[in-house]
């Protein structure tokens, strides 16, 4: 076992459960190759956009169903599930983080998964066997705090633990549901193209200034997120890796013409996390951590 890469995957549609797409090739390649590269993990704390909490709440329950939180799809998407272990054992440890870093903490013996955790996890680890603790967030916390709150965090990477936060690169749902529905394969508008663009560029510059005043300073950053819970978890995953790491983008594609679909990873492991994915995606073995 060596360092796991904290993630920030976005999870898209609940219908890219059904309709996985370049994503759900990358997510299907994804646990084998972080299992290459640094070993099966040992659990997941996991923080998405759609587990929002007044202050930071651990899910400690033995075991977490699978929790369908949207309505008006096809029954198959419903007829999916993706029940897992819980980890009361991480969430005490990362209780014990976050309240030696002054963070309030509550920990709660309720379970769950909501979608933005057991769509990315059906593709990446098919048989559940993974041990989860959701970490429900503020969402009116500033990047700056969270990525304090990722910070407290950053032992987990060295001990077996996927710090995977989930939500979305880009998040207008009134531009995909508002009126006529854009096709899934769509042609990327010019709005989200240079947003997502300007992500890349300062995650891999690790401007840090520039990426906490995002809504001031990213091109058609109030566009792409009318309310911005959906790119808060990326601050989390960024702190967890470290003092201001650098992201190195794992993934790059578009659902409905505006739906950015994009993964990072954070710190030191994550280069080795690049290789052991294109090696993955291309059928070659890939030597054991």
């Amino acid at each position: 076992m060596t360092t796991i890469a904290p993630l920030f995957l976005s999870h898209g549609s609940p219908m890219t459960a059904l309709e996985p797409g370049a994503a759900g090739a990358f997510l299907s390649a994804l646990g084998p190759a972080i299992d290459a590269a640094s070993g099966h993990p040992k659990a997941i704390l996991a923080i998405s956009a759609h587990t929002l909490t007044r202050e930071p709440v651990l899910l400690a329950a033995p075991r977490h169903d699978t929790v369908h939180d949207f309505y008006g799809f096809p029954d198959a998407l419903y007829q999916l599930r993706h029940d897992s272990p819980g980890e009361p054992a991480l969430a005490q440890r990362v209780a014990g983080l976050l309240s030696a870093a002054g963070i309030a903490v509550h920990t709660s013996p309720e379970g769950g998964l909501d979608h933005g955790i057991w769509t990315p996890l059906r593709f990446a680890w098919p048989a559940a066997d993974v041990p989860i603790v959701p970490l429900g967030f503020p969402p009116y916390w500033s990047p700056e705090r969270l990525f304090a709150l990722g910070r407290a965090l950053a032992p987990l990477a060295d001990e077996g633990v996927l710090v995977m936060a989930s939500g979305s690169i880009t998040h207008n749902l009134r531009l995909v549901f508002g009126g006529a529905r854009p096709a899934l394969d769509a042609p990327e508008i010019a709005t989200s193209a240079a947003f997502r663009n300007w992500f890349a560029q300062r995650s891999a510059a690790a401007d840090w200034p520039a990426l906490f005043d995002y809504r001031a300073q990213a091109p058609n950053a109030v566009l792409m997120h009318p309310t911005d819970e959906h790119l808060l978890p990326f601050y989390v995953a960024a702190g967890a890796a470290g003092a201001h790491p650098a992201g190195r983008r794992l993934h790059d594609s578009i659902t409905y013409g505006c739906l950015g679909m994009d993964a990072y990873a954070f710190g030191s492991a994550a280069d080795g996390l690049a290789e052991a994915l294109v090696q993955v995606a291309a059928g070659a073995p890939v030597a054991a951590p």
